[in-house]
């Protein structure tokens, strides 16, 4: 299976809505984006960055962690 349907696949399995808004804090203040924004940016990054991503993903998931809660994180590299 690949990344983006991995991805996509663990986003449906978790009820996440890709339509949510992210309030994030940037240098210019607060930026709001869809989280579709972040899980586009992470689907075009390298593949040594996917696997990170993916192995923070799972250890999440086995805990029954938060995954927007990771996806908030990784959105503050976004912003600006």
């Amino acid at each position: 299976m690949t990344f983006n349907k991995w991805i996509d696949t663990l986003i449906s399995e978790k009820n996440v809505s890709t339509e949510q808004t992210l309030e994030i804090e940037g240098t210019s203040g607060i930026n709001f984006m869809p989280l579709s924004m972040v899980i586009d940016a992470i689907k075009n990054t390298c593949a040594e960055e996917k696997a990170q991503i993916k192995a923070v993903l799972v250890k999440i998931d086995f805990a029954n962690g938060d995954i927007v809660h990771f996806f908030k994180h990784l959105a503050c590299r976004l912003a600006i």
